[in-house]
């Protein structure tokens, strides 16, 4: 009997240390998927930004107002 209970234990603790494994591994994956949801926005601000920037040196002159010494 004392070597089943020696089994029971070595299981529960091998039980206890993956589901504390699996715990850290599925915080590791929120805060992953947080960073690159952010990286994201990032992303999407500076292209954004770059659109914009693209758009000022690639103007249509014809466009474009007189300079004010006209």
């Amino acid at each position: 009997m004392s070597d089943l209970v020696e089994r029971i234990v070595e299981l529960e603790m091998r039980l206890a240390f993956q589901d504390d494994t699996v715990q850290q591994l599925n915080g590791v994956a929120v805060e992953q998927s947080q960073r690159i949801e952010q990286l994201e926005r990032r992303l999407e601000q500076v292209l954004a930004d770059l659109r914009a920037l693209r758009g000022l040196l690639y103007a249509d002159p014809a466009t474009e107002a007189p300079p004010p010494h006209y």
